[in-house]
């Protein structure tokens, strides 16, 4: 469809999609695409508008500003062409130009949509470019190109064209210097923990690796993996000790220390919090 909307120009282009139940249950999923240009003077603020929102700008700049820095309208972000915005479009959110702009966009949603839109902006925020965009851009001009020559939908394609996308990002560095140090935070501390969590570990220890006050460390790690520093060690002490419990022999005791715990009572209290049973029940349930 062509687009009629104020300060668009009319031979931009739009296209709605209705998921199927099974896609909805499943998948990711585009809602609308488009490629459009919009002209100098538009304006959009909106409160909400079910979906996420991808965009790659082609020509031009656009000023955003999104619901988790509304506050601080005074300094919109900018976007140029090179870069791709991803907005939260479930909360408030306004974007505009003074000199145009052109972009091909997809608004999109899903079951894991969210989880996604969080992990890609704790690292690089709503606006950003990556070191090879090219992958990312094929797959949403795909996206787009489905609809516009009217190739017959297969959602799971068009899931994996957004799951690629998303995972290019996730896999991507920044051209941001800032933004490389957080995107890796994550990515080293965990490394280090798999390496050495059968040891003493301390938030000042990790948060010294990663170069930050403990602070703001356990918040920049629970942002990245939804984990607290001390949630994803013990968790990956209890998954190992639950494989040493199901596939070796070895004593309860000898499990306790050889994954980081520093006394058997403890890991057999925190075992039963987590698992329900004591680890003996657990080796033999099953």
């Amino acid at each position: 469809m062509l687009s009629k909307e104020p300060f668009v120009s009319n031979d931009s282009r739009y296209f709605v999609y209705s998921p199927s139940k099974n896609a909805m249950e499943m998948f990711l999923y585009p809602l609308q695409c488009g490629q459009f240009t919009y002209l100098p003077g538009y304006r959009l603020v909106r409160e909400a508008f079910d979906s996420f929102l991808l965009m790659y700008i082609q020509k031009g700049t656009l000023s955003l500003v999104a619901s988790d820095t509304w506050q601080n309208t005074d300094s919109p972000v900018t976007a140029g062409a090179g870069r791709f915005v991803l907005l939260d479009c479930y909360s408030r959110h306004a974007y505009s130009t003074d000199t145009g702009w052109s972009c091909l966009w997809c608004h999109f949603d899903g079951i894991t949509a969210r989880h996604w839109y969080q992990n890609i902006t704790a690292r690089f925020g709503n606006v950003f470019s990556i070191s090879d965009a090219q992958p990312a851009i094929g797959k949403l001009a795909a996206i787009y190109d489905t609809f516009c020559d009217g190739i017959p939908v297969r959602e799971p394609l068009l899931s994996k064209y957004l799951a690629d996308i998303l995972t290019a990002f996730l896999l991507s560095t920044s051209a941001d210097t800032r933004s490389n140090a957080r995107m890796n935070l994550s990515e080293t501390i965990t490394t280090y923990i798999s390496e050495h969590f059968a040891e003493k570990l301390t938030i000042e220890q990790l948060a010294s690796l990663a170069g930050l006050s403990s602070y703001h460390f356990i918040r920049t790690f629970k942002k990245q993996t939804g984990f607290t520093p001390h949630e994803y060690i013990l968790n990956t002490r209890m998954n190992t000790a639950r494989y040493l419990l199901k596939n070796s022999s070895l004593p309860v005791k000898e499990i306790c220390f050889s994954t980081g715990f520093s006394c058997e009572s403890i890991f057999c209290t925190a075992f039963k919090r987590i698992e329900g049973m004591t680890p003996a029940q657990y080796r033999e349930h099953g």
